[in-house]
């Protein structure tokens, strides 16, 4: 479809100028592509940068969604967490899933959902086991009463009694 060009983040390598020639130009392409996919610094994105925020995003929901729901997304963050960790993941797919994630501290639902559509049609092997619980945060994190993202307490008058502020 029109709307979705092959990948709208990261222009191919061409576009960035060929690398320079010589020594220092070998020793990034013995390691594979990423230097040549994205800029250095986002290739380097940190587990962290996009899980801690996304476990952030969990806990807020905790309050007004399932534990069900809630343990599934747990369970999903911590497929991503291994991949991550046992490098699984490719540079685009990183780089992403931190574009994604700043969306959705800015409260930019669409976009958010955008990045998502897009890495579950380019990279649908890679993200599939634990997309899905990235699809279901952000939506049930939009679904939050407003302000719950940013680490107030409006919990108690939405959810079901607790017994005071945690």
């Amino acid at each position: 479809p029109p709307s979705a060009p092959a990948d709208p983040t990261a222009p191919p390598p061409r576009a960035l100028g060929p690398p320079p020639l010589g020594s220092v130009g070998a020793a990034p392409r013995a390691e594979g592509r990423p230097s040549a996919a994205c800029p250095e610094q986002e290739c380097n994105v940190s587990a962290d940068t996009v899980l801690t925020p996304l476990r952030a995003a969990l806990d807020a929901c905790r309050a007004t969604v399932q534990k069900q729901v809630c343990n599934d997304i747990g369970r999903r963050l911590t497929v991503l967490e291994d991949a991550w960790a046992q490098g699984k993941l490719s540079a685009p797919v990183r780089k992403r899933m931190s574009l994604l994630v700043q969306e959705l501290q800015q409260q930019h639902w669409d976009a958010a959902d955008e990045i998502h559509r897009s890495l579950m049609v380019d990279h649908v092997n890679e993200v599939s086991q634990w997309m899905v619980g990235v699809k279901r945060l952000i939506a049930e994190t939009r679904a939050l009463p407003t302000g719950e993202t940013d680490g107030s307490a409006d919990t108690e008058t939405q959810a079901l009694p607790t017994g005071g502020t945690d």
